[in-house]
Order: C-alpha cells, then sequence, then structure tokens
C-alpha cells in the first residue's frame, strides 16, 4: 500500500505548507510505510518533488511539522475539565500513544527532536496547567513536567519504532521481542523472572509509568495543601 507508483496523481488545488503536512501524514498512515518519500509525496499532491521545497527546506523540516501536526491532534482530543488533571493528562498521553503509532515513521522522530511548534507548546502548557492544578508548587510542577513528558514521548516514540522495525505493519506489542533467557548459574533473577519479562507488553507499561508520575504528583500535592492548612 506504500507504492503509490500505479496510482494517477491527486489534484490538490494550489499547493500549500498544509496541504504537504496533510498528505505527508496521509502517506505514513498506510501499513508498510517506513520513512516519508518525498517522491512519492509529489504523486500524491500531482506535483513535482522540488516544488514541495518551495514551502519546506527539507524533508526534515516537513517531518517535524508533521509530527508538531500530531501534538497538536493530541491536544485537540484532551476534553475533560481542567480541574480533572489526571484525566487530562491520561487522554494526552493515550492520544499521543495512538497517533505517533499510526504515523510510525512521523512518532519515531520524537525519540530525539523538538518542534518548537503551536503543538507542542499546547502540549507543555497543558502537562504545566494539570500539575498546576494538582497542587503542586513551582519546583514540583518543574518536575513533575519533565517526568511526565520524557516518559509519554520516548514511550510513544519507541512503540514507532517498534512498529517501523516490523515493517511499518506492526501494532502495540511485546516489550521485550523475544522471551529474555539466561543461565541460572550466572543469572539467576532474570532467569526466574523471564517468563513475566516477555509478558510484559509496551502499553500496560506505558499506562503503568503515568499512573505513577500522577500518584506522585497527587500526594505531594496534598502534602502541600495540609501543610498550608
Amino acid at each position: 500500500m506504500g507504492n503509490m507508483s500505479t496510482t494517477a496523481p491527486a489534484k490538490r488545488g494550489r499547493l500549500d505548507r498544509e496541504t504537504i503536512i496533510a498528505a505527508a501524514l496521509e502517506i505514513t498512515a498506510r501499513d508498510g510505510v517506513t520513512t516519508l518519500s518525498v517522491r512519492e509525496l509529489g504523486q500524491l499532491l500531482g506535483a513535482d518533488p522540488t516544488a514541495i521545497y518551495r514551502h519546506v527546506r527539507n524533508k526534515d523540516e516537513l517531518v517535524l511539522a508533521a509530527l508538531d501536526h500530531l501534538e497538536s491532534r493530541a491536544v485537540e482530543s484532551v476534553d475533560a475539565p481542567e480541574a480533572e488533571w489526571e484525566t487530562r493528562l491520561r487522554q494526552l498521553g493515550e492520544a499521543t500513544v495512538q497517533l505517533f503509532s499510526a504515523h510510525p515513521a512521523v512518532g519515531v522522530e520524537a525519540i530525539v527532536a523538538t518542534t518548537h511548534g503551536p503543538g507542542e507548546r499546547a502540549a507543555v502548557e497543558l502537562i504545566l496547567r494539570a500539575f498546576q492544578e494538582a497542587g503542586l508548587d513551582d519546583a514540583g510542577v518543574v518536575k513533575h513536567y519533565s517526568l511526565f513528558a520524557q516518559h509519554m514521548m520516548a514511550c510513544s516514540a519507541g512503540m514507532a519504532r517498534s512498529i517501523t522495525e516490523n515493517g511499518g505493519t506492526g501494532r502495540l506489542g511485546p516489550w521485550f521481542d523475544t522471551v529474555p533467557t539466561a543461565d541460572p548459574a550466572v543469572h539467576p533473577l532474570l532467569a526466574r523472572y523471564a517468563t513475566q519479562l516477555g509478558e510484559l507488553q509496551d502499553l500496560e507499561l506505558f499506562r503503568r509509568g503515568l499512573e505513577l508520575i500522577t500518584d506522585s504528583a497527587r500526594r505531594e500535592g496534598a502534602e502541600r495543601r495540609a501543610a498550608q492548612a
């Protein structure tokens, strides 16, 4: 499905940056697509690939723009009231995982890239506001923001990478590719827990990590309110 060579070029009207980003996300949502091809993008848009570079400097900039667009969509999916800060963080985290996994060739870049775009800024603002709503002081807000953001982006990008390594057709699955093995005489604990480790699932670990971070924020917020009472 990733090969567009037999498909007639689409007629999309006037070429602009938003149209290009939308087409890039359309391509990267297809099973089997592990990287964004500018040639394929040009075919989909019915435009010469060189025309694309009049709107973005290079493919790296395009991928970052697409990544920022996914972050915007994740933020837009959050609909819980601000007072329900834990629900808002869960909604953001779940949407980020799903969107990055649906566009793995884009989502994988989140492990190393910072977009500095409106989507990223909106996500940062949402997370900071949530931890402020939890009752944390300034240091606590920043600490928990850094833990949450790092966990969310690293896990989401890691799951996207796993999908690309499986040819773009994989889905969220085991944390370990194969059940770990070890000589009990050398690594007794690894041998003992090998089966349980092999049963760990990416999405389950992601959710567990988010829960630990929000639990910590809830406790610290409650302690701060008690001390101020």
